[in-house]
């Protein structure tokens, strides 16, 4: 009679539970029904969707499953998405702990404080060098009682390979910050680590009609201002327009700024970053009274003495402006540095091979991609929505997850380090702060790709690439409606 008792407990408990999952699996199904009709809906009604691609992929946070897409599989341009790829190689190659240094060699010796040889710096990819690191690698100089060099500042690239930029970059993207030139050696002016430029402030003169005040930071004789910009009343206009003349030193600022306009700055790429740090470097040394004999470009001899190094801030930190400000400049510098760290080469070439590796580690085929850069900025880099979004599920089991997750822009929040390119989007109240994505802009192309948690507390993965696009700001918009829509169940 027992044994019977238990065979109906347990047969009640089995289909209890049974009826339970059913039960959960026909709301699931019930909610994935109601969001695909609803973003179906958005998709086919879209007027600036008409004649456009839109890759979309929308998955199921907890396992994977896709509750909706649309041309899921169809290969579109990711823009700066792609860094979601670069971000995870990155972390998955180097880890989060990585430090980047920059070192101080010579292949002489001290005696009675002179340097009797050549002073060699040596970049390794640091993208967060500022000019106070380097006046602080020549005051550990000056404590090691030297106060000249017979030899010269010989300034090493070696690192990486010469090609300073990505094979798809625009001939009209130079002089702008996102296409400054990847260097090993390479300083950045501000904690937003724009490497390989510098920041141009315009100031109105005290009066009108006279040439606005020019400064540059870091300040470096290595990059020539032209100022042909003018000064007017206060009910003037403030334009103004910042160019570097193709493949020269020459920064020219043009326009107009009125005598009561605040302050105008704009970062714009150099010529040769590594010059530029170089220069900074002498005049730190000058500063500390040590004296050197020229400056030139060189390779550090195997036989050298390391005397002093500066490390970077770990990779952890370093995602948050990448991801955060979408800084391509970090994002093709990790390229090369995966390419260095894996092969021992540092080049475009290099590091794709490794993503495309590291990527079938996360589940996926690069074999039906095409990868050109690590920043997204080739009009001709390729992945679809699909990809994106089972990229993103599986890096959840990675224990740098959190680190990644941190660095992606957060919806609504204003913060320039926290809310990032998402700071002024989706900042509804079902949005706002439940949204984790990376966006992504190129001419006719618009992309979010990430995370979300609606107002049951589902949370999605998703991926919107809009290609083909007429105007680039209605695809901003278009996405915010699919994410708010998914954030509404």
């Amino acid at each position: 009679m027992k044994q019977i008792i238990l065979a109906v407990i347990i047969a009640a408990l089995i289909f209890s539970q049974n009826w339970s999952n059913n039960n959960n699996r026909a709301e699931a199904d019930t909610v994935s029904f109601s969001i695909s009709k609803e973003l179906q809906t958005i998709v086919l009604n879209e007027p600036a969707l008409k004649g456009s691609l839109a890759g979309i992929s929308i998955r199921d946070q907890q396992n994977g499953n896709i509750v909706y897409e649309h041309i899921g599989n169809i290969r579109l341009a990711p823009a700066s998405n792609m860094k979601l790829v670069t971000a995870a190689v990155a972390l998955s190659v180097l880890g989060e702990n990585y430090r980047f240094s920059t070192e101080v060699a010579t292949d002489g010796k001290v005696k009675n404080n002179v340097l009797h040889g050549n002073l060699y710096l040596k970049g390794k990819g640091d993208t967060t060098l500022m000019a106070d690191d380097l006046d602080q690698l020549a005051r550990t100089l000056k404590k090691k009682g030297i106060q000249k060099v017979t030899g010269s500042l010989i300034y090493d690239t070696s690192w990486y390979d010469s090609m300073p930029l990505s094979i798809d970059l625009a001939w009209s993207d130079e002089a702008a910050y996102y296409g400054a030139k990847i260097s090993p050696l390479t300083v950045s002016p501000t904690k937003e680590y724009d490497a390989g430029t510098v920041l141009v402030e315009t100031s109105p003169a005290p009066k009108a009609g006279s040439p606005a005040i020019l400064a540059a930071k870091p300040a470096t004789k290595t990059v020539r201002i032209v100022n042909k910009t003018k000064t007017v009343e206060k009910q003037g206009n403030k334009k103004l327009r910042y160019t570097r003349e193709h493949d020269g030193k020459k920064i020219i600022v043009s326009g107009t700024i009125p005598l009561d306009a605040s302050a105008d700055s704009e970062w714009v790429s150099v010529f040769d970053p590594s010059k530029v740090a170089a220069d900074l470097f002498q005049q730190a040394l000058t500063k500390q009274g040590i004296q050197t004999n020229g400056i030139h470009k060189g390779v550090t001899p195997e036989l050298s003495t390391l005397i002093a190094s500066h490390k970077s801030i770990p990779l952890a930190e370093i995602l948050i402006p990448f991801m955060k400000l979408s800084n391509n400049t970090i994002a093709e510098t990790l390229l090369k540095e995966i390419g260095k760290e894996k092969s021992g080469k540092g080049s475009f070439e290099a590091g794709i091979a490794v993503v495309k590796e590291e990527l079938k580690k996360f589940g996926l085929n690069p074999d039906h991609m095409l990868i050109r850069d690590g920043s997204g900025i080739s009009p001709i880099d390729f992945v679809t929505a699909n990809d994106l979004s089972l990229l993103l599920f599986h890096i959840q089991k990675k224990p740098w997850f959190s680190v990644y997750l941190t660095s992606l822009p957060v919806s609504g929040n204003k913060e320039r380090l926290v809310g990032g390119t998402l700071r002024y989007r989706l900042h509804s109240e079902n949005t706002k702060g439940k949204v984790r994505a990376k966006t992504g802009s190129l001419s006719a192309v618009s992309t979010l790709s990430g995370y979300v948690e609606s107002r049951s507390g589902q949370k999605y993965i998703f991926s919107i690439l809009l290609n083909h696009l007429v105007d680039d700001d209605k695809g901003k918009q278009i996405q915010d409606k699919i994410v708010e829509a998914l954030a509404a169940h």
